[in-house]
């Protein structure tokens, strides 16, 4: 096996070590809102979940040259976002919102996604997601970098489940009807596959 010291790589080497490693990964599509009023959507796939009581997820959202994206921006300032589950029918459209817009610009709009008003928050989420969580900030962590923060930590607390109904069966979640899709390396992406049950040791 090569055996390889991170700190002699670039960040861009060690990037693409761990985005063809840790692979599927679950995409959250995050909507927020800036304080001109600006609804900005954009994917990440540094996300999972860190608790169930409460409910809680993360987003790992990287810094551009130290820079906050936009969605950490919003968070930080607003404490509010909706995490919506990409799915097989809305992958090409949160793609969309991956470019590169000036913060006045909306995702959204460019996309042509259609927001939805929330019930608890104030920063409406999007119709096309089967899943979609509204979320108040718990806790935001400034991490990594030499010089500055190399990304933005966000802990959010689900405060809201909407759950599409013909997933919704007996209290769970179908993973077929859902048709979440995860994130590999470069622009490729993949499908959940063959489903398979191996039983937990008592």
């Amino acid at each position: 096996m090569l055996s390889i010291d991170p700190s002699a790589n670039t960040e861009r080497e060690n990037y693409k070590f761990l985005i063809g490693s840790i692979i599927p990964r679950p995409i959250a599509f995050v909507t927020s809102m800036s304080k001109e009023g600006t609804l900005n959507g954009a994917p990440f796939s540094y996300f999972n979940i860190v608790s169930s009581n409460p409910p809680m997820i993360s987003l790992a959202i990287q810094r551009n040259q130290g820079e906050r994206k936009d969605t950490a921006r919003n968070i930080v300032e607003s404490k509010e976002f909706v995490v919506h589950i990409v799915d097989e029918q809305n992958v090409e459209k949160v793609n969309e919102t991956a470019a590169n817009l000036s913060p006045e610009e909306s995702e959204i709009e460019r996309a042509q996604l259609t927001p939805v008003e929330s019930v608890k928050i104030s920063v409406p989420g999007v119709k096309e997601a089967k899943i979609r969580m509204e979320c108040l900030l718990e806790q935001s962590l400034e991490l990594g970098g030499s010089d500055a923060p190399g990304c933005d930590l966000i802990i959010g607390k689900v405060v809201q489940f909407h759950i599409a109904m013909d997933i919704y069966e007996n209290g769970r979640i179908n993973p077929e009807g859902l048709g979440a899709v995860s994130r590999l390396a470069g622009n490729d992406y993949a499908k959940i596959g063959e489903i398979f049950t191996i039983d937990r040791p008592s």
